[in-house]
Order: structure tokens, then C-alpha cells, then sequence
């Protein structure tokens, strides 16, 4: 071809700005005939971005500031509500070496309170100087009444340790707790009868009553007579500590529908926010991350309340110790809860991150692909496919991918309370299941390049057969032609052309 002119250039520059001007005024007709100018669409397309920018950004922050209070009032419905995991979270404490070391303290106080020992013993050894012993053995008695009233007292203590540390106390305190706990909601709404009582300052309360008439039937069994004397006691411990409780007697009903419908809030604002932002993936990526933060300044606040919690009730109330124990077993479940979420967010983040258009996602994605197919294509060299199975299964693989995100979300979902220990599993599962569909499924060019592959090595060895073919019928001919020669006459003599010259 041979090269244009600056003229030619300039002209054919002038006729494609001309037919420029002429499809933009036809799109601008076509726009007016709509009643409504290019610009005004453009405009409008804008506005309609930044809506829709500003909306996602609202329902985002808002399930995000939501989110944490999702995570406390499920907590605490849960432990409210469920008498199997209000046992489940306290009945652990019945171990703890502190703890014991707290009940048997008031155990004992309880029962030393209830039934005098010393003013007992003091009646005991005045009834034997009655009974007109020598002057040295009423003095020697006097002398034994001191020690007996200790012994006695060391008794009954060394009973109730004794008890507090064996194996059976744990049924025992468990009994007490879940008997404490179905009378829960009568104690939120001040019902006398109520096992579980929250006093005026916000403490919840375990009754004594059952531990204490077991000590008493050891005592009895013990052949210890004044035990039958010990009366029932109406007393109970102070095993946890805080302001929540006085405001969950006064709004219970609302406190159950809160732990109820505010996660299911958070999450349809989280999934909103989501769906209707411009850019969906770069939207899940700042959603995930920006709800692992919150869960992580949820723990930060769980910590602070450990030191406020601790510093409230030791040691006006029970030992550091105990106070101690008892807050890391109240909120243990709470927090591997929010470890969870915030483990999940962050894999979320992560993923979003790798299937989203980013320069550097996109390179991932590409090396992992690249090593799939690679996978597949020597496992196909070597006659090991899955057929249309394969070929089906890549037809349907996003209905694939979806149904293991439904399944993985449902295990993490509904098994209650979320451990670090479901969601780490979980997602190696999903990790699996994922890896086996890439594995295999058929890809359309991969199946089409085997095909290919398959059509050529047929062709070679057609090729070859008629090569083969064709080498046997020319070896035929020349085995046949020299067989002629061999057995043909010899010359005779005077045949000239079988003289030699």
C-alpha cells in the first residue's frame, strides 16, 4: 500500500471528525426525542452513583456501630434465656480453685452464723460438771472446752472442703445452678419465690440451700449429733456483679426481642450496604474490614470492663481471685464469639480482596488457574478426566461455589455459640470442597483442545498406518521383482545382450 499524502491525511482526518459530528448529533436527537438532553443524562447518572454511594456508606456505618450490640445482646439472651448455657457457663466455676476456696469461706460463715458452736459446746461440758466430778476433772474439763469448741469448728470447715473440692460438688453446684435458673424469670419480675435473686445494686445471686444440706448429711452420716440442729438456710452468694442486671429486671421482655432481631438488623444492613454500593467488591472488602475492627474494639471493651468488673467487687465483695474466675467464665463464651466473627470478617475481607478487579488480585487469581489447569491437563494426558461429569460440573460451577457458601455460612450461623474452633474448620472444609471442584471440573477449551490433541494424534496415526501400508506394498514389489530375476534363464552365449564386453 502506498503511503498517503499530508493532503490525503488531512482529508480523511476531516471526513472521520465530520462523521464524529454526524453519529453525535443523531445520539443527540435521539436523547431530546426522549426529553432529555446528553448532559442532563450524564448529570443524572452521577447523581444516581453518588446516591447510591451515599446510601451504601449509611447502611454500612449504621450496621457497623450496630454490630457490637448484636454481639452483647445475643450474649445475653442467650445466657438469660437458655438455662443449658447459663449452666454450661457457670457450672465450669464449681473447679476453680478460687472459687471453691470463696464458697466453702461462706459455706462455713453460713453455717457458723445459723448454729452457735462455741455457745453448743459451752452447754455440752456445763451439763457434764453437773454430773459431780472430782474438783481435777472439772478442771481438767474446763480446760478441754476451748479446744473442743475448735475441733468442732475445724470439723465442720474441713467438711465443707472437703465437699467444695470433691467431684460430686460439681453436680451439686450445677443442680443448684440450673434450679436457680428456671425460676430466672421470676426473679427479673421480683417474684418472692425466685431461687435466683437480683439485688437493688445489681448483684445476681445463687442460693445456699443445697449446699448446705448436703454438708449437713455428711455431718449426720459422720455420727456428728448437733447437725440435725442446722436448720434450712435461706442465704445466698453473690456470684456476679454489674449495673446490666438491675436494667434486665426492668426491661427483660425487651432485652430478649433485642438479642433476637438486632443481629438479624446488623446483618441485613451489612448485606444491603453491600448490594446496592457501585462497586460491590471494593464495598465487601471496607464492610468486612471495617466489622473485624468493630469486634476488635468490642474485645478492647470487654477487657476494660474486666478491670472496671474486678475493681467493683474486690475485695468489699469476694477475692480478687474469685472475681477474677467468675468474670473470664461469664464472658468466655462471648468472647470466643467475637474472636470468631472476627476471624470470619477477616477472611472475608481476604477473599473479596482476591476475586475483586485489582491489578494484584488479578495476578493471584491467574496463578492459581494456571496451576489448576495445569493439573488438569496432565492428569488428561494420562487418561485421567471426568467426563461430561467434569464438563457439567464446570457448566454449574457458580451454583457449585454458592451452595458451599450457603452450607459454610449455616454451619457457622446456626451453631451457637460461634468458637474460633467451628470457624477455622469450617473454612478449611470450604477450602477443600472448592479445591475438589477445581480439580474437577472440565473447562469448554480445555475439552476442545483435548478433542483437538485427540483428532491429531488420530490423523498421525492414520499418517503413519498409511505410511506403514505403503512401505509394505513397495517391500512386496521389490521382493517380487528380485524374485523374478533370480529365476529367470540364464543367457546364452550368443545373446548379445547377455555378453559380456
Amino acid at each position: 500500500m502506498a503511503e498517503m499524502s499530508t493532503s490525503e491525511l488531512q482529508a480523511r482526518v476531516a471526513e472521520l471528525e465530520a462523521e464524529n459530528r454526524a453519529l453525535k448529533s443523531e445520539a443527540d436527537a435521539a436523547a431530546t426525542a426522549l426529553g432529555a438532553t446528553p448532559s442532563d443524562e450524564a448529570a443524572a447518572r452521577r447523581s444516581r452513583g453518588r446516591g447510591r454511594t451515599a446510601a451504601a456508606i449509611v447502611l454500612v456505618v449504621i450496621g457497623l456501630i450496630l454490630a457490637p450490640v448484636a454481639v452483647i445482646a445475643g450474649w445475653a439472651r442467650l445466657e438469660l434465656v437458655d438455662t443449658d448455657r447459663f449452666v454450661a457457663t457457670f457450672a465450669p466455676m464449681a473447679e476453680d480453685p478460687d472459687v471453691q476456696a470463696y464458697i466453702a469461706d461462706e459455706v462455713t460463715a453460713a453455717i457458723e452464723e445459723q448454729v452457735d458452736i462455741p455457745a453448743l459446746t459451752a452447754d455440752l461440758f456445763d451439763g457434764l460438771k453437773q454430773l459431780d466430778l472430782p474438783p481435777r476433772a472439772e478442771a481438767a474439763l474446763g480446760l478441754l472446752e476451748q479446744p473442743a469448741t475448735q475441733g468442732l469448728q475445724n470439723l465442720v470447715a474441713g467438711v465443707v472442703d472437703r465437699i467444695v473440692t470433691s467431684e460430686a460438688f460439681a453436680d451439686i453446684w450445677a443442680a443448684a445452678l440450673r434450679a436457680s435458673h428456671t425460676q430466672f424469670v421470676a426473679a427479673v419480675q421480683g417474684s418472692p419465690d425466685a431461687a435466683l435473686e437480683i439485688g437493688s445494686g445489681g448483684t445476681l445471686s445463687v442460693q445456699l440451700g443445697p449446699i448446705v444440706e448436703a454438708v449437713k448429711q455428711r455431718l449426720e452420716d459422720q455420727g456428728v449429733g448437733f447437725a440435725s440442729a442446722i436448720p434450712d438456710v435461706d442465704r445466698s452468694i453473690v456470684v456476679a456483679q454489674n449495673d446490666a442486671f438491675t436494667l434486665v429486671q426492668t426491661v427483660y421482655a425487651l432485652a430478649v426481642a433485642a438479642g433476637t432481631w438486632i443481629p438479624w438488623i446488623c446483618l441485613g444492613l451489612l448485606v444491603a450496604g453491600v448490594l446496592i454500593a457501585k462497586n460491590r467488591p471494593k464495598a465487601l472488602v471496607w464492610t468486612a474490614g471495617g466489622f473485624a475492627l468493630s469486634m476488635g474494639l468490642l474485645a478492647a471493651g470487654a477487657g476494660v470492663g474486666r478491670l472496671y468488673f474486678i475493681g467493683a467487687v474486690s475485695p468489699s465483695i469476694m477475692p480478687r481471685d474469685a472475681a477474677e474466675s467468675l468474670f473470664d467464665g461469664l464472658v468466655e463464651f462471648m468472647m470466643s464469639t467475637i474472636l470468631a466473627l472476627f476471624v470470619l470478617a477477616l477472611l472475608i475481607a481476604v477473599i473479596a480482596w482476591f476475586s475483586g478487579p485489582w491489578r494484584p488480585a488479578r495476578a493471584a487469581r491467574d496463578f492459581a488457574g494456571s496451576g489448576f489447569t495445569a493439573v488438569r491437563r496432565s492428569a488428561a494426558k494420562r487418561g485421567i478426566t471426568t467426563g461430561a461429569f467434569g464438563v457439567a460440573l464446570d457448566r454449574w460451577r457458580g451454583v457449585a461455589y454458592t451452595l458451599i457458601a450457603l452450607v459454610a455460612a449455616a454451619v457457622v450461623w446456626f451453631n451457637r455459640p460461634v468458637t474460633l474452633g467451628v470457624v477455622f474448620w469450617t473454612l478449611v472444609l470450604s477450602l477443600v470442597a472448592l479445591l475438589i471442584v477445581e480439580l474437577l471440573r472440565r473447562p469448554a477449551d480445555e475439552v476442545a483442545e483435548a478433542q483437538a490433541e485427540a483428532a491429531a494424534v488420530a490423523d498421525l496415526e492414520a499418517d503413519a498406518a498409511s505410511d506403514d501400508e505403503a512401505d509394505t506394498l513397495v517391500l512386496a514389489d521389490a521382493v517380487v521383482v528380485e524374485t523374478g530375476e533370480s529365476t529367470r534363464p540364464p543367457a546364452s552365449p550368443s545373446d548379445p545382450a547377455r555378453r559380456t564386453d
